[in-house]
């Protein structure tokens, strides 16, 4: 039992892991695609993306790549995700 929970540990560990990298990757992405833009499609996302980005410092890296899903389709953008 007591390596079954730490394997969850662990596991549970290494997949917030990753989400944090990929944050910075889907902040670049919106960058890239928004950031030359001034349209109001690309102001919704802007500002999604900065909320996201604050999740992202709080330490919400779930909610910050789930934010971040939400700006590109404000702005008519697939983002590409780490597997």
């Amino acid at each position: 039992m007591k390596t079954v929970m730490i394997a969850l540990a662990v596991l549970a560990l290494t997949a917030t892991t990753a989400l944090a990298f990929e944050c910075p990757t889907l902040q670049a992405q919106i960058d890239q695609a928004f950031g030359k833009r001034f349209d109001a499609q690309a102001a919704s996302a802007k500002q999604l993306a900065t909320q996201a980005a604050a999740l992202h410092k709080a330490g919400k890296h779930a909610e910050s790549v789930k934010m971040y899903d939400a700006a590109a389709k404000a702005g008519g953008l697939q983002l590409k995700h780490k597997k």
